[in-house]
């Protein structure tokens, strides 16, 4: 059984001079693309099905934890429920099937993710509940990255922020290793619920789930064990259009040869409308996934 960090692979630093000079900024692409499934994700999914004492574990994702979860549960030999959203990315579907897990799929316009868990979990004494972000396991996983990017002089560090597991992680990674980095949070606007939050000092959650291309960031709130990791170490939250959103992933496509989903280009599509804000500063945007359904990615580049 291998332990966290000999289980994951590391991440892909990319510095790519056409990116940089069309930014004109000193930009470094952390990209967990190559993770395995294909999102950071993976990180947070061993960590907690190493250390939860359950056979069996129950999540709600829109796709890549269900998929890192269910591949986790594979290779340390768990059974794995997850339940998803109709809207969710074909190819995670499809993906969390492939590793063995079983897909309870759910129209959220209807049922909200969390109800159908609980009705679940009733029906399961024996599982662990594991939220994909608000989880102690999850975030200490996470922090994994964070200890990576701790080894670079970067003075400001982006990350994509949906329920706050990977920007969190990584905050408290920089916390223990001593890391001065600004951390910046990159939200889409049709789900601004942590920017809101931030300013407001408290947790405010979104009406209904945010129907934004970015569909790993479709979540109704930060979580708890989040909350209070963010409130105190991130400094901003940035939000991104849609509209900019693919404009990033065409960019990182044509300009850094990377394929990232839409959520993973949260980052670079805060740089897009701030490009002030990092001038003559070594930045470092972390590309958190890409995982993308190629139809929709082939819409996006057209």
């Amino acid at each position: 059984m291998k332990t966290l960090l000999e289980a994951i692979r590391p991440t892909t630093f990319i510095e790519s001079e056409k990116l940089k000079s069309f930014l004109g900024i000193d930009l470094t692409l952390a990209s967990e693309t190559f993770q395995h499934t294909g999102s950071f994700k993976f990180r947070a999914a061993y960590n907690l099905a190493l250390n939860a004492p359950n056979d069996e574990i129950l999540t709600a994702s829109s796709g890549n934890f269900g998929q890192a979860l269910a591949f986790a549960c594979k290779v340390l030999n768990k059974k794995c429920t997850v339940v998803m959203p109709e809207t969710s990315a074909k190819v995670k579907i499809e993906a969390v099937k492939s590793y063995g897990a079983t897909v309870d799929l759910v129209d959220t316009r209807k049922v909200e993710r969390s109800a159908r868990v609980a009705q679940l979990f009733a029906e399961m004494p024996n599982a662990y509940l594991a939220s994909a972000y608000d989880d102690l396991f999850v975030i200490e996983g996470n922090s994994t990255i964070g200890d990576e990017l701790s080894q670079e002089n970067f003075d400001v560090i982006l990350s994509p922020i949906g329920g706050g597991g990977l920007i969190s992680g990584i905050s408290k990674s920089l916390c223990r290793n001593g890391h001065q980095a600004e951390l910046i949070g990159a939200e889409p606007q049709l789900g601004n619920d942590a920017a809101r939050s931030l300013k407001a000092g408290k947790i405010i959650a979104n009406e209904q789930e945010p129907m934004t291309l970015a569909d790993g960031a479709r979540t109704l709130s930060l979580g708890n064990h989040n909350w209070e990791i963010i409130k105190t170490g991130v400094s901003d939250i940035l939000e991104v259009s849609d509209e900019t959103l693919a404009k990033a992933v065409r960019i990182l496509f044509n300009l850094a040869n990377l394929k990232s989903e839409p959520t993973g280009a949260l980052t670079l599509g805060a740089i897009l409308d701030k490009k002030e804000k990092f001038k003559d500063k070594k930045v470092c945007a972390v590309i958190s996934g890409g995982n993308v359904d190629a139809e929709v990615f082939r819409q996006i580049l057209v």
